[in-house]
């Protein structure tokens, strides 16, 4: 029994089928069928009923599958404890993002460290608030980057590292043209351009719309805060932005103050308060707080 075996196994339960655990394993799926055949001719057992659509697990499989985790859990452990000793960080790391803003160069982050330690793979994964914030929690991602309201999500430690001020934009043909603010209760009838949930920006103007009573009117969602300006520009609404996401379109637009209250957007790493780390994430995590705006 090889632990190549072992890890083939433990993947096509996790991914349901052969072919997704053969891209995981960035290997042909025929070698992974043929794997799996020879570990369950050592077992004398099948492994998996492959009579279904879905690949699924036999009672045998079922019983196997704690002990074969077990056994590639320890052999990782094993290294990571010689390479901490010997000083050689290796393993995985893996960074959830709602969104990535140009202004934090999270491709240059991620250069920077893979250069430091080569040996450690990095994956970037953009997802949305929810699964974020509960692969974090689980610890299937060691770090994330999302928007933030009031609060940070129980169960996580927060570095904000994106807080801007949020202004209105109209276009020149717009009825608020030459008003130089609009306050929040406003914003209730009108039709509005904004970022999409899990931006700091949308979570500012949804708390802050909630506290006073109203839920926003978005018409139009864009992931870049430049294109807002742009929707705004050409009179499809009225958008909500970060102050330095409007000099592109500053000379279509008419940008107007958010009053009572004025509203901030705000950006934050995400990492566990609680549970155990590996060297490899825990220098990740220290790297990206390190390179990163603190706005405390």
């Amino acid at each position: 029994m090889e632990l190549r075996q072992l890890e083939y196994f433990v993947a096509v339960t996790e991914e349901s089928g052969f072919t997704r655990a053969a891209a995981r394993l960035h290997v042909a799926q025929p070698g992974v069928s043929a794997q799996i055949r020879q570990l369950e001719r050592e077992l004398g057992q099948p492994l998996f009923d492959r009579s279904a659509r879905q690949v699924r697990l036999t009672e045998v499989g079922e019983a196997v599958l704690p002990y074969a985790r077990a056994a590639l859990a320890a052999v990782a452990a094993t290294r990571l404890v010689v390479d901490e000793i010997t000083g050689l960080l290796r393993g995985q790391v893996v960074m959830g993002a709602v969104s990535a803003p140009s202004v934090l160069d999270l491709p240059g982050l991620l250069a920077e460290f893979h250069e430091r330690h080569p040996a450690v793979e990095i994956s970037l994964r953009e997802t949305d608030p929810e699964s974020l914030i509960e692969a974090v929690r689980a610890g299937r991602m060691d770090l994330g980057l999302m928007g933030i309201g009031s609060s940070v999500p129980a169960g996580l430690d927060a570095q904000v590292v994106v807080d801007q001020a949020l202004v209105a934009a109209v276009g020149l043909g717009h009825d608020l043209v030459g008003e130089p603010a609009i306050t929040l209760s406003e914003l209730a009838d009108r039709a509005l351009v904004c970022l999409p949930h899990g931006t700091g920006l949308r979570a500012a103007l949804d708390e802050a719309c909630a506290a006073a009573g109203f839920t926003a009117h978005v018409a139009f969602e864009a992931s870049e805060p430049y294109v807002l300006g742009q929707l705004a520009a050409k009179g499809l609404g009225l958008a909500v932005l970060p102050e330095s996401a409007v000099g592109a379109a500053r000379d279509e637009l008419h940008v107007l103050e958010i009053i009572e209250p004025g509203l901030r957007g705000r950006m934050a790493l995400v990492w566990r308060s609680t549970g155990s780390s590996g060297p490899a994430a825990r220098a990740f995590i220290d790297h990206a707080r390190r390179r990163l705006p603190d706005f405390g």
